[in-house]
């Protein structure tokens, strides 16, 4: 169902954590499926320096938010702002059609993220 690096990357993800010093959060869920995703950002100078984030969900939901925070981390705002769930399902190769909600999640939690950096400085 899952390729390799689905899996890999939901047994180990990179990104999840709750970042130390960060300046904006975005939060969404799913309440369908019960996936939650919290994105945390640190920005500086308009950059996306770190990124990390809480996901609780299905392995897909793992794995596409944790592909999302590799795709952002060191793109300009206006960038990551870019990023369709496409793009995330790109990175995370072949996925069940089903799945494919999961990384609209993770688009939308980032946006979230930015808006409430943008919204505090």
């Amino acid at each position: 169902m899952y390729n390799e690096k689905v899996i890999e990357r939901f047994k180990h993800p990179k990104f999840h954590k709750k970042l130390k010093n960060f300046n904006g959060t975005g939060t969404v869920g799913n309440p369908s499926c019960g996936d939650t995703m919290k994105v945390y950002i640190n920005v500086k100078n308009d950059i996306i320096k770190d990124i990390s984030v809480e996901t609780m969900g299905c392995v897909a939901a793992i794995a596409s938010s944790d592909f999302l925070c590799e795709i952002v981390k060191g793109k300009t705002i206006d960038k990551a702002l870019k990023i369709k769930p496409q793009d995330i399902v790109k990175k995370m190769g072949k996925i069940p059609p089903i799945k494919h909600h999961c990384s609209i999640l993770a688009a939308d939690a980032l946006k979230k993220a930015i808006e409430d950096y943008k919204n505090n400085n």
